[in-house]
């Protein structure tokens, strides 16, 4: 990359997440790394193992998504450490598997709360910068159970609040397009992670493996390696899509 620029990557603190793949992924190709997390102490953690890595300035800052003002005080901290913010990654987010008749009022706010208002309060901040300078690519992460309807750990709260993501991320690449700035959701299926860890028993896991075309359950770097793809300036000419990344268990 010969302009300097920053990728921003929420919900990156976790050792075996999307988030923390997809900072090395961006890292390997030139980008300066901001890992924001609920969890200070993971994102700083992070951002000292893709500096370390990669040879890369990094940055780790603890950020609720879903606070404001700690939203806008984050991302001040960023833009006075690093290059120009150009890659916004709205990783962070929750899960539920908890079925619609027994959902509460609370669960199901707090599902929309990370998922949705978290990623629209990152995007209202960082967007106008890019509208600025005439680039930024946006990638927000939804999920296979928007599509599907549900899925292994995503009940009706978490498909309806990752469908808010698509509609979200299709009208809003309409908006941003003449400026520069491109907006696409990828939608993994199931991914081996800290969420999944523990939860499927190992027959449990071949069995769906067997399921799924391609044969195995997903990584983390296949979700990364689409996202590192949609952040590069090459890609501008994509806009408004949804990047399937589930082996094919999926289809439509």
């Amino acid at each position: 990359m010969t302009t300097a620029r920053t990728a921003v990557i929420t919900g990156a603190g976790s050792r075996r997440g999307i988030g923390r793949a997809t900072a090395h992924a961006l890292a390997g190709t030139g980008w300066q790394i901001a890992v924001l997390d609920i969890d200070g102490t993971g994102a700083e953690d992070a951002a000292a193992e893709v500096a370390d890595r990669h040879g890369v300035p990094a940055v780790g800052v603890g950020c609720d998504v879903t606070d404001r003002a700690g939203v806008h005080a984050a991302v001040a901290a960023v833009e006075a450490a690093l290059a120009p913010i150009g890659a916004l990654v709205n990783n962070a987010g929750i899960t539920s598997p908890t079925r619609f008749l027994e959902v509460s009022d609370a669960e199901w706010d707090r599902i929309f709360e990370v998922n949705v208002r978290g990623s629209y309060l990152m995007t209202k901040r960082v967007v106008p910068g890019m509208v600025d300078r005439g680039f930024g690519r946006v990638v927000n992460l939804s999920s296979v159970s928007a599509e599907r309807g549900g899925g292994v750990f995503g009940g009706v709260a978490y498909s309806a609040a990752k469908a808010a993501l698509l509609g979200f991320s299709r009208a809003l690449a309409r908006e941003l397009g003449p400026h520069g700035v491109t907006v696409n959701a990828v939608a993994p299926g199931l991914v081996d992670t800290d969420i999944t860890a523990g939860r499927l028993a190992p027959e449990r896991k071949a069995a769906m493996a067997a399921e799924i075309p391609t044969g195995r359950l997903g990584v983390v770097d296949d979700v990364a390696q689409v996202i590192e793809f949609l952040c590069r300036p090459q890609s501008g000419y994509i806009t408004g899509a949804t990047y399937d990344v589930n082996g094919g268990s999926h289809i439509h």
